[in-house]
């Protein structure tokens, strides 16, 4: 009897087999989002045991835990690391279905050479021998990272970061990934966040521009994000619960701004006056640099306040925004294409039932280098299931171009995430192999492959301008 994962893991067509052995498997890892932290590759991190490397920071995990009712000490308190771990194991059993059954046994065959299946029967079992691996240094965070092929990653960084991690990387000539930071500047465009003005005074501080209007925010964005240039920063990305369009004079603009600072409630419709201006000016400023704007847009987050004052955000309580922002999405890339061009830009939205709104948004906004100047984004969070990528694919596929497709991310704070990249290389490779072995596609896999090496590495390259 085979185990669980073995060579042919969601490959039904030998089609499918050979596009992926033969083009995608070895394919080095380009992860152009993560939130993976740089401190801990820097300090080349050891991890105490499996409970630690695996639950910690681990929101998908956390959630399904909760689910199966096991009591948040023993989540997120102070319960002892086996004891979160037998929790995991005994919710995992009950998880078939969930793409966190096929990511953790995956995650446990490729790094650990466990070959069996996680339950609470077996949980000693996975715990001691997990465990005993972890001792060797081979699974240190650097090692880890070297381990799964990854040629480069790029980290989430706010732009107040002093990238000390990031300068220190750039000095270990011993470790071959490229660690960049990526340019977040969310608590610079909530307005509405209570802790906004406190945040201009933080970064202020690092630009050396006192923030006392939306210009001189402006001059201090401009700064920082020069300097996160100086150190290879090809991307930046902006978190938004709905998109925001709503446009008005620069004068408007000051007056919301000066209003803000003084302590004063803003509107909703100022709130979103300000957002779209901001995002206007940042759209201007990463296409001057060549840079690429991503857009996450479509989630709801903290929806449960008791647990948001306890635990505080990315802990498990955020849900899919089913409003349709597409109009305003449209007119957003239609000004700022007026304005002088689109940047380089990825949009994902969480909500599924916008795919085929953004692949047909997106072919309105081409116009030369690179290819695919304006595309979907990878499918993301509550979609990075096998029926969510296959779903993603498919739609890109029928409104674009997927060969032009910039592939995977992770997405992730776990190092053992990057087994996400096999998963959707896997299912990438059935789709398309099933089209093969059905006469929908042509039997020249070559072709084929040279396609998919495109997808799963070289595309992100040429799109982002990475040096590798």
């Amino acid at each position: 009897m085979k185990s669980f994962i073995n060579s042919e893991f969601l490959l039904t067509t030998d089609a499918s087999r050979t596009l992926f052995h033969g083009y995608a498997e070895k394919q080095p890892i380009l992860d152009y989002h993560s939130h993976i932290s740089p401190q801990d590759i820097a300090e080349d991190r050891h991890f105490e045991n499996i409970a630690q490397l695996w639950l910690e920071g681990d929101h998908y995990k956390w959630r399904q835990m909760r689910a199966n009712g096991v009591p948040e000490g023993s989540i997120t308190g102070a319960a002892p690391a086996w004891e979160k771990f037998l929790a995991w194991a005994g919710t995992l059993e009950r998880a078939m279905g969930n793409p966190l059954y096929h990511w953790s046994h995956l995650e446990l065959r490729r790094y650990f050479g466990y070959e069996g299946v996680l339950n609470r029967a077996s949980a000693k079992e996975v715990w001691e021998h997990c465990n005993n691996r972890l001792r060797d240094p081979a699974f240190s965070a650097r090692n880890i990272i070297a381990s799964s092929r990854v040629a480069l990653l790029c980290t989430t960084d706010d732009p107040i970061d002093s990238l000390c991690w990031h300068a220190q990387l750039r000095q270990a000539q011993s470790f071959g990934t490229q660690v960049l930071p990526s340019w977040r500047p969310d608590k610079a465009i909530h307005i509405e966040n209570p802790a906004f003005v406190d945040y201009l005074v933080q970064l202020g501080k690092v630009s050396g521009v006192c923030i006392d209007s939306f210009a001189a925010l402006q001059e201090s964005f401009k700064r920082r994000l020069d300097y996160f240039l100086s150190m290879g920063c090809r991307a930046a990305d902006h978190g938004l619960t709905h998109m925001v369009f709503l446009p008005v004079s620069r004068t408007e603009v000051e007056r919301i701004f000066a209003k803000r600072l003084r302590g004063e409630p803003l509107s909703a419709d100022e709130t979103a006056q300000y957002q779209t201006a901001f995002l206007r000016f940042a759209a201007q400023q990463y296409r001057d640099r060549e840079m690429v704007m991503e857009i996450h847009y479509g989630c709801l987050r903290n929806n449960n306040t008791r647990m948001f004052e306890k635990l505080g955000p990315d802990t498990g309580f955020d849900c899919i925004n089913n409003q349709t922002d597409g109009p305003k999405m449209a007119a957003f890339l239609d000004a700022v294409n007026a304005d002088g061009g689109l940047p380089r830009m990825l949009l994902f939205s969480l909500n599924p039932q916008e795919n085929a709104f953004i692949g047909a948004l997106a072919g309105c906004f081409q116009n030369g280098a690179p290819l695919g100047r304006v595309q979907q984004g990878a499918a993301w969070w509550f979609n990075d299931h096998k029926t969510g990528m296959k779903e993603q694919l498919i739609s890109f596929a029928n409104l674009g171009l997927l060969g032009n497709f910039v592939g995977m991310l992770t997405d992730s704070r776990s190092l053992l995430s990057y087994s996400r990249h096999e998963y959707f290389r896997r299912i990438l490779c059935d789709l398309i192999g099933g089209w093969v072995e059905n006469g929908e596609l042509p039997s020249d896999l070559e072709a084929i492959g040279k396609m998919l090496g495109d997808i799963c590495h070289d595309n992100a390259v040429a799109f982002f301008g990475f040096s590798v």
